[in-house]
């Protein structure tokens, strides 16, 4: 039963919110973890799983055995986020009178700066597919291009079709968080990339397969997933030498950062990166200045 209510609260928030399937998805397997400790506890009882019995101590019993568990901080206050927002559509849906989690404070985790890697370190990493005429590396040089001309999620890349590049105009549509379409110029050294890969090397992937849509393929011809692209980065990472740990999302923070470093406006980057406040990319600025601070006491002769 209380898994059949997590399911009612998933089905909601995809219909009426339109989550993206990622979100959904993380909702899901943290709520699903709370109704096994709710299992867990009845079964001590001998009682039967309800969400009726589960009140504020039982809450808080819920978040010590998450910090029994070591889990990070992060990651405990993402599962009282989702509680929090599983209890209120339960009270609003008449099926709790009381929220359990109601003035609950949340966990003060503070927040992380993305960390980007240089000009010079993303030149060094595009520059290895270079190094092979396989059409699987001239596919990872399209896609490596075009994460960084773009700031796209890698979520959003990994759904492309090959309709969704417009070569001609330069730019590329694609659906964030939501299911919200934008559409993203990208320089013509991308484009070209893309352009050569659909052209020469993506029917040899698809094995002639004109039914397929997807932009990039893996071997047997099928859409190319998170985990696949993320194999990929890391070999690359390796051989460019990069001692940073990169990930892929490095390219969207590094995308966001270079571009404010470079002058562009503060509103047209938080619409390049499809944030819906512009509080989000405001931590970009806080890479910006550190730079700026940095350059600031290397050059000035009375900060040294």
């Amino acid at each position: 039963m209380v898994r059949e209510d997590i399911n009612k609260f998933l089905a909601y928030l995809k219909a009426e919110r339109g989550l993206a399937d990622n979100t959904s998805f993380a909702y899901q397997n943290d709520l699903n973890q709370l109704a096994g400790f709710v299992e867990e506890e009845a079964a001590k009882t001998g009682n039967i799983p309800s969400w009726l019995g589960f009140n504020r101590q039982a809450m808080i019993r819920y978040l010590l055995n998450l910090r029994e568990k070591r889990y990070a901080a992060t990651t405990r206050a993402r599962k009282l986020a989702a509680a929090r927002a599983f209890f209120k559509f339960m009270v609003a849906e008449g099926t709790l009178k009381e929220d359990p989690a109601k003035n609950m404070e949340s966990l003060n985790v503070g927040r992380s700066l993305p960390k980007p890697i240089s000009i010079n370190q993303v030149r060094a990493l595009l520059e290895q597919p270079t190094k092979s005429t396989t059409p699987e590396a001239k596919r990872d040089g399209a896609m490596l291009q075009l994460l960084y001309a773009s700031g796209m999620r890698v979520s959003e890349l990994m759904s492309l079709n090959v309709e969704d590049v417009n070569i001609v105009d330069g730019e590329v549509r694609c659906f964030g968080k939501g299911h919200k379409e934008r559409i993203i110029p990208i320089h013509q050294q991308a484009a070209n990339a893309v352009e050569e890969y659909v052209r020469d090397e993506r029917p040899q992937l698809a094995h002639n397969n004109k039914e397929q849509k997807a932009l990039f393929l893996n071997r047997r011809g099928e859409r190319l997933t998170r985990q696949g692209f993320w194999q990929i980065l890391k070999q690359y990472a390796k051989k460019a030498g990069l001692a940073v740990s990169v990930t892929p999302h490095t390219l969207r923070h590094s995308f966001a950062t270079h571009m404010l470093s470079g002058g562009a406006d503060l509103r047209a980057v938080q619409e390049l990166l499809g944030h819906a406040n512009i509080s989000t990319t405001q931590v970009y600025t806080h890479l910006t200045t550190e730079h700026v601070r940095r350059s600031y006491e290397k050059a000035h002769p009375r900060a040294k």
